[in-house]
């Protein structure tokens, strides 16, 4: 895949990533503004991963639960649910790549955003969750 350089990268402090009892994975992050575009999820196998989101903003993962880990790694695709609170604003799949090493280009910065349907609960419920991690810096 071709190098990528992004203008934002906006850290995720906390973040869950939940395993359906098909062994699918779905990572719950913070919505952000905009739809995304051609998304991918790069993962170095370790504790690490970074949400290509579109051409201008990737979110960084850190903090990845090492049993988490095991199970990603095996992931070909995971889905990303995006929250306002408990809001769910958007869900889509991604591929996974896995990586040698996650490169940080770009300003790094927070942010958070808003609207639309089901609560997280309601959407936990629906995707069957046999196992939820909790991850992220403590």
């Amino acid at each position: 895949m071709e190098n990528q350089y992004y203008t934002l990268i906006e850290k995720q402090d906390f973040f869950e990533i939940i395993e359906n009892k098909f062994g699918e994975l779905a990572v719950f992050i913070d919505a952000r503004k905009g739809e995304p575009a051609n998304p991918i999820l790069e993962f170095d196998g370790k504790n690490s991963a970074l949400l290509k989101r579109d051409g201008r903003l990737a979110v960084k993962l850190e903090g990845i639960n090492s049993e988490t880990a095991e199970v990603l790694a095996e992931s070909e695709f995971v889905m990303i649910v995006e929250l306002s609170g408990d809001t769910v604003e958007r869900t889509y799949g991604v591929p996974v790549e896995m990586v040698e090493e996650i490169a940080f280009r770009g300003r790094q910065t927070r942010a958070d955003e808003l609207e639309r349907i089901k609560s997280k609960n309601e959407l936990i419920e629906a995707f069957g969750a046999v196992k939820i991690w909790k991850s992220g810096e403590k």
